[in-house]
C-alpha cells in the first residue's frame, strides 16, 4: 500500500510540477508579448515624433522658400526699375515702316483634306469581289465628300483672303499718307507719330502711366510734350523678407527711406531719357532738331490740396547734343542734370516740383492729348481714380466698399463687403490697369492675400484680360476675374463712366474675327494641354469643338482617326515625359462659330476590351504655354463603374472672349459613340 501511494503521490506531484511550468511559460509569454507591445509603442511613438519633427522641419522649409521668393520677387522689380533706360536702348528703334503691313496673306492650309482617300488594293481581294466593290464604293464616296468640303473650304479662304488684301492695301495707303504728311511736317502728323512711337516701347513697365500731351513747332523743328511719370509708390518700400519660425510669420524689412528716394529720382530720369531717346530714334524724316520734356505726376498739390499735374522733371534737348550720349553707360540722373542742363526734383517724394519749360499749350497749334472723350479713358485715369471707381462701383451694387491705405494695404485695393446673409461676407479687391494680359502670378498672389486675410472671396479687377492660365488657377476657388470688356459693361449698368481707348489684344481673345484667317494653327501662339491619370486602363483622349452642345461638324471632333481639326487649331500630339497624352490648342484660332471645347476621355476597347472608368483616379489636365512653362492644373472627376466614357470638361468663351474651364463629370455606359451622338456626331 505504501508503494502504490508513494506512485499516486509522484504523479500527482509531476502533474504539478508540469502545470506549474505551464503557468510560468504562459507567464513568459504574456511578459514576451508585453514588452513587444511596448516595443512596437516606442517604435510607433519615435516614428510618429520622426515624421513629425520632418513636418516642422518640410513646413518652415516651406515658409522660408516663399521667404526667399518674395525677397527674389522684389529683388527683380528694383532690378527691372534700375534698368529701364538700358532695356529701352536695346529696343529696336519705332519707325513708318513698322506701321506698314506686309502685302501676303496667309496661305492656304487645308490641313487633312489636302490628302486624297486611299483606294483599296484589288490585289488583296483576290477571292472576296463583293467585299471590294463594297470598300471601293466606300472610298470612293469618301473621296467626294473631300473634294466637296476641299472646295467649299478653298471658296470660305479666297473670300477671306480678298477682304484681307483689300484691308491691307487700305492700311497701306494710309500710313503711305501719314508719311507725306511727316515730310511736310505737319504738326498733327508729327504728334500722331512720335505719340505712337513712344507708346510703341516694350520698355515701359506695364503698371507706369502713359499719359501724354503733345504740340509740335514746325518753324523751330521742336517738339513739346508733358509725360507723366512714375509715383513714388513704385518703388518698393520692403528690402527683404524673413521667416520668423518664433511667431511663425513672414517679416518685411524695410528699405531705407534715403536708398527708396534714390531710387525713384533715378526712375525719373531714366524716363525722361529714354523717352528722348525714342522720339530721336524715331525721326526718320529730320523733323525734330529739339524736343522738350515736361515729366509730370498727376497728384494732390501739397500747396493747395487739389489735384494737379505737378513737374517733378524737365528738360530741353538739341538733337546734337542728344547724339554725342551713350546712355547705356551714364548715369540717369547726372547725365539729365549735368549732361542736358535739364531739372529734377530734389525731392520727389514730397512733390517737390521743379520750373517747367516750354508746355505744349505755348506752342502756338494744336495740342494733342492721349485719351478725351465723354467717358473717361480707364487706361489713362490716375491709378487712385481708378480704384475710387471700382469702390462705387461695389457701392453701386448694394455693397459697403472703402479703399485701403496705399502706404500699407498688404496687397489690398479695395476692401468690400456684401451684406447678403447666405451669399456675402467680405470681399478683398485688387485692381490692375495693364495694357497686358494679366499673368496668373497676379491671380495667386490675389488668393494668397485672400487666404491670409481670412476673406470670402477675392475680385481681380482689370483693364486688360486673362489668359487660361488665370482661369485655370481660379477654378473651384473663391474669386472672381473681372476683364476691361466685362467693367465697362458693369460700370454702364450702374450708371458709372468708362471706356477703353485702344483696348489691347489678349493671348486668349475670341477668335474668328474678321481678321482671323481660316488658316493651319499648328504653329504661332498656342496652348498645351497634358493630360494625366492613375491606373493602368488605356484610354482615347477626344476632343469636339463646339456651338452650345453641338459639335461644328465632323471634322472638329479630334480623335485617333481625325488628330486635327481642319484648320489646325487643335491637334493631337505626342505628350511629354509627365503626361499620358496631349493636345495643342491656339484659342485665338479656333472658328467664330465656336464657343467652347470639350475634352473627354474614353476606353480604348482594342487594347482594354470589357474595361471601365472604375480604374481612372487622381486626373488633371496640365495647362501649358507655347514655351511649356506650367499655368496651371485643372482637376477632373473620377471614372465610375460601367462607365466607358467621360467628359473631362470644356473650355468656355466668355463674353468678353477669353476662355474659362468648367468640369465636366457626365459619364456614359455605352462608349464614346453614344458619347459623340449626344454632341450631334452621326456614328454608322
Amino acid at each position: 500500500m505504501s508503494h502504490r501511494s508513494n506512485g499516486l503521490i509522484g504523479v500527482w506531484a509531476e502533474s504539478q510540477r508540469q502545470r506549474q511550468r505551464q503557468r510560468e511559460a504562459e507567464h513568459r509569454e504574456r511578459i514576451q508579448a508585453q514588452r513587444e507591445e511596448e516595443r512596437l509603442q516606442r517604435a510607433h511613438e519615435r516614428e510618429a515624433a520622426r515624421l513629425d519633427r520632418e513636418q516642422r522641419v518640410a513646413y518652415r522649409q516651406r515658409r522660408e522658400a516663399e521667404a526667399r521668393r518674395r525677397t527674389e520677387e522684389i529683388e527683380a522689380r528694383v532690378a527691372e526699375l534700375t534698368g529701364i533706360l538700358v532695356a529701352g536702348c536695346g529696343e529696336p528703334a519705332f519707325t513708318a515702316a513698322a506701321l506698314r503691313r506686309p502685302e501676303e496673306v496667309e496661305p492656304f492650309q487645308p490641313g487633312h483634306l489636302a490628302h486624297p482617300v486611299f483606294l483599296p488594293d484589288p490585289g488583296q481581294y483576290r477571292f472576296a469581289q463583293g467585299d471590294y466593290e463594297r470598300d471601293l464604293r466606300a472610298a470612293q464616296d469618301a473621296e467626294a465628300q473631300r473634294l466637296r468640303q476641299l472646295a467649299a473650304y478653298r471658296q470660305q479662304y479666297e473670300q477671306w483672303a480678298a477682304a484681307q488684301a483689300a484691308d491691307i492695301r487700305r492700311h497701306n495707303a494710309e500710313i503711305e499718307e501719314m508719311t507725306d504728311a511727316l515730310r511736310r511736317r505737319d504738326p498733327e502728323a508729327v504728334v500722331a507719330y512720335f505719340s505712337a512711337a513712344l507708346y510703341a516701347s516694350a520698355a515701359w513697365p506695364e503698371e507706369f502711366p502713359h499719359q501724354v500731351s503733345a504740340a509740335y513747332d514746325p518753324g523751330a523743328r521742336q517738339l513739346v510734350l508733358a509725360w507723366e511719370l512714375p509715383g513714388y509708390d513704385i518703388v518698393p518700400e520692403a528690402k527683404a523678407v524673413r521667416y520668423l519660425p518664433s511667431v511663425d510669420q513672414e517679416r518685411e524689412t524695410a528699405r531705407p527711406a534715403a536708398q527708396r528716394r534714390a531710387v525713384h529720382r533715378d526712375v525719373l530720369a531714366q524716363c525722361v531719357l529714354l523717352v528722348l531717346r525714342d522720339l530721336f530714334a524715331a525721326d526718320g524724316f529730320g523733323a525734330l532738331e529739339s524736343v522738350v520734356v515736361n515729366g509730370f505726376v498727376d497728384d494732390h498739390d501739397p500747396a493747395t490740396g487739389h489735384r494737379a499735374e505737378i513737374v517733378l522733371a524737365s528738360v530741353t534737348a538739341t538733337r546734337p547734343v542728344f547724339a554725342g550720349l551713350r546712355l547705356e553707360q551714364v548715369s540717369a540722373v547726372d547725365c539729365l542734370t549735368d549732361g542736358l542742363g535739364g531739372q529734377l526734383s530734389a525731392r520727389p517724394d514730397q512733390l517737390a516740383a521743379v520750373r517747367p519749360g516750354r508746355m505744349p499749350d505755348e506752342v502756338g497749334h494744336g495740342v494733342v492729348s492721349h485719351g478725351g472723350g465723354d467717358d473717361p479713358d480707364l487706361y489713362e485715369m490716375d491709378p487712385v481714380e481708378f480704384e475710387a471707381l471700382v469702390a462705387e462701383l461695389f457701392r453701386a451694387r448694394g455693397m459697403r466698399a472703402v479703399m485701403t491705405t496705399r502706404s500699407n494695404d498688404g496687397g489690398v485695393d479695395v476692401e468690400a463687403l456684401d451684406p447678403d446673409p447666405i451669399s456675402g461676407g467680405r470681399i478683398i479687391v485688387q485692381v490692375k490697369r495693364y495694357r497686358k494680359t494679366v499673368p496668373p502670378t497676379a491671380v495667386r498672389d490675389l488668393y494668397g492675400t485672400v487666404q491670409g486675410a481670412g476673406a470670402n472671396k477675392g475680385v481681380l479687377v482689370t483693364t486688360s484680360g486673362f489668359g487660361p492660365g488665370s482661369y485655370a488657377f481660379a477654378n473651384g476657388k473663391p474669386l472672381t476675374l473681372v476683364s476691361g470688356e466685362e467693367l465697362v459693361g458693369l460700370l454702364g449698368r450702374h450708371g458709372l463712366r468708362g471706356r477703353l481707348g485702344g483696348a489691347p489684344e489678349r493671348s486668349a481673345r475670341a477668335a474668328g474675327t474678321a481678321d482671323a484667317p481660316p488658316a493651319d494653327a499648328a504653329t504661332g501662339d498656342h496652348n498645351m494641354l497634358g493630360m494625366s491619370w492613375g491606373g493602368t486602363v488605356a484610354l482615347d483622349i477626344c476632343a469636339l469643338v463646339c456651338r452650345g452642345a453641338r459639335v461644328l461638324s465632323d471634322d472638329h471632333f479630334v480623335f485617333y482617326n481625325n488628330p486635327a481639326t481642319p484648320d489646325g487649331s487643335v491637334r493631337a500630339v505626342p505628350p511629354a515625359p509627365a503626361d499620358k497624352a496631349a493636345l495643342r490648342v491656339a484659342f485665338d484660332a479656333l472658328p467664330p462659330a465656336a464657343d467652347r471645347l470639350v475634352l473627354v476621355a474614353a476606353v480604348d476597347p482594342d487594347i482594354n476590351p470589357g474595361a471601365d472608368l472604375s480604374g481612372f483616379s487622381d486626373a488633371r489636365i496640365r495647362l501649358s504655354d507655347a514655351s511649356g512653362a506650367e499655368l496651371g492644373q485643372l482637376e477632373v472627376s473620377d471614372g465610375r463603374p460601367g462607365e466607358t466614357a467621360l467628359v473631362l470638361g470644356s473650355f468656355r468663351r466668355r463674353a468678353n472672349g477669353d476662355w474659362d474651364f468648367v468640369l465636366g463629370g457626365q459619364g456614359y455606359r455605352e462608349g464614346l459613340e453614344a458619347l459623340v451622338e449626344e454632341y450631334g456626331i452621326e456614328v454608322a
